[in-house]
């Protein structure tokens, strides 16, 4: 039973052993979250997931995954004083963060042309509160005892939009450009101490947030910008947040794509 304990590269090869690890995954009840959580915890680490307002989604997750080594905290963690509780809480529990993956986002139909300026400033704040400066704060947080440690990894899920823009909803595609770029001025400050950051940047993923969009009249055009004519499943995501946990040091301040070749960046 060691084994599942395991990621093998396809020689066989123990890349990396999660038994001993605690992972935080915030927004980790639903959608990629769910699957990053189920990830860690079928290599053996302990998985602790953040969640703001669905409390049910989170108990039903626990109790799948039957183990006392995972636990789920509320907490909304665009508030400051909350994100900074539940690093508290989680280091009260466990001791240690070892991969802190700041997942939790939103999204919201905004184009310029359609939204009056009221409105238009309230989906920037409420996008860039979440999907950016909660991220922040959490890595802040989070990085204060891995400096001690002189370990960590810190994994950001952002978006293909990052790069190819987001004229319906301006403000995702945004938060998500400024987060990789956040990910790679961590990584240059936090290489000295031994500390990982990267980023994950998906395309069009199967979860709650996009059915809306998948199963309406743009549903084809989505599936058919990659060649695979699909979009990604949310394990595929989770796949990718594992692999770069499991990557060498070395390759800090990277950015994934896992985009099923929907989108090219130069």
């Amino acid at each position: 039973m060691e084994n599942q304990h395991r990621l093998e590269d396809n020689n066989g090869s123990v890349i990396r052993d999660f038994k001993d690890q605690v992972i935080l995954v915030t927004g980790g009840s639903r959608g990629i979250g769910k699957a990053i959580t189920k990830a860690f915890a079928a290599l053996g680490a302990s998985c602790v997931i953040n969640y703001r307002s669905d409390k049910t989604a989170a108990a039903e997750l626990i109790e799948e995954l039957d183990s006392d080594r995972h636990t789920s905290l509320q907490a909304n963690i665009a508030n400051p004083s909350q994100a900074e509780k539940l690093i508290q809480d989680v280091l009260a529990r466990y001791g240690q963060i070892d991969v802190l993956i700041n997942n939790a986002g939103m999204g919201s139909h905004h184009p310029i042309d359609e939204m009056n300026y009221a409105d238009w400033q309230r989906h920037w704040q409420s996008i860039l509160n979440l999907n950016l400066t909660a991220g922040s704060n959490l890595s802040y947080l989070v990085s204060q005892d891995m400096i001690k440690r002189k370990k960590g990894r810190i994994i950001n899920v952002t978006s293909r939009g990052a790069f190819r823009g987001e004229p319906l909803q301006p403000a995702y595609g945004a938060s998500k450009a400024a987060m990789n770029s956040l990910t790679q001025s961590l990584a240059y400050s936090l290489a000295p101490y031994q500390i990982f950051v990267g980023a994950v940047a998906p395309g069009f993923v199967e979860t709650d947030m996009a059915k809306e969009r998948l199963e309406g009249p743009r549903g084809d055009g989505i599936r058919s910008q990659s060649p695979m004519n699909r979009v990604a499943k949310p394990e595929e995501v989770a796949q990718a947040v594992i692999l770069m946990a499991s990557s060498p040091i070395w390759m800090t301040g990277g950015i994934f794509d896992v985009n099923g070749a929907s989108y090219f960046r130069t």
